[in-house]
């Protein structure tokens, strides 16, 4: 089971149904809570170990993914004390980045949420070492990252600006890789690297990164001895409203999701 806020976890899903594609998956999206990234701390961790509790408990899943950073970032060790399901969480690609930097100047993009735990910290201080992370809170690409995945168009001035905010940090011209630090951004990766390059003159060069990846292989060495046998089909479950989650039923279909309901 995937749990997000939105669809941002789909980025993850995608990613998962290459490597494990014969899975049953569930995926939950709470979008009731939804943005974790202005709640605080102690409100995350109880939204998020409350709900997985309820959902453990009624769908017996044999792993969860918090594919959301900001959950993760704040909830991860409280829901791995009070569950028994493997939990496997989703963090700020910090690690590749930095090891493949060639300036040292990693930016971050994430929910105001993420970018200000000591969670973020610890990583940047192993893996970056005497380079130079810059952090930006980006919560206004949340919405046009939903907005994409009904259909509606994208307004390039609100990547900009995001974009911009990273440049304007002392060494933000050195910026070699930005980190997606939200499971929502990576849908909307390809235009960021389109703006980059032909609204704001970056350099074509400038990796957009996002860990989704690498969390679908951590899963699949988890599950790498289980065996499935689906009895059911795929699903989606929201805690919001049902007939606005729906207009995502197309998207949700083509990643194996074939029937939507309501948590």
């Amino acid at each position: 089971m995937l749990l997000d806020t939105g669809v941002g976890g789909l980025t993850v899903l995608r990613e998962l149904r290459k490597v494990l594609p014969n899975a049953p998956v569930i995926f939950a999206a709470d979008e009731a809570g939804r943005p974790y990234g202005t709640k605080t701390e102690a409100e995350v961790a109880a939204r998020v170990s409350g709900l997985l509790g309820r959902m453990a408990e009624r769908y017996k899943p044999r792993l969860i993914c918090i594919a959301c950073n900001t959950a993760s970032t704040i909830a991860l060790d409280m829901v791995r004390d009070v569950l028994e399901t493997p939990i496997v969480g989703t963090v700020p690609a910090i690690k590749p980045a930095a090891l493949s930097s060639k300036t040292g100047v990693i930016g971050l993009l994430g929910t105001a949420g993420t970018i200000r735990q000591p969670y973020v910290d610890r990583l940047e201080k192993e893996f970056v070492g005497e380079g130079t992370l810059l952090r930006h809170a980006a919560p206004e690409l949340v919405e046009p990252a939903e907005q994409k995945l009904r259909g509606e168009p994208v307004d390039r001035a609100v990547l900009a600006a995001a974009l911009n905010a990273l440049t304007e940090h002392p060494q933000g011209l050195y910026i070699d890789h930005v980190i997606l630090g939200c499971t929502h951004f990576p849908l909307l990766k390809a235009e960021l690297e389109d703006v980059a390059v032909f609204d704001l003159g970056w350099s074509p060069d400038v990796r957009f990164i996002d860990g989704s990846a690498g969390i679908a292989r951590r899963i699949a060495s988890l599950l790498k001895d289980e065996k499935y046998a689906r009895s059911d089909p795929d699903f989606a479950v929201t805690t919001g409203n049902l007939d606005e989650f729906k207009r995502l039923s197309n998207v949700l279909e083509d990643l194996g999701l074939s029937r939507i309901t309501q948590f």
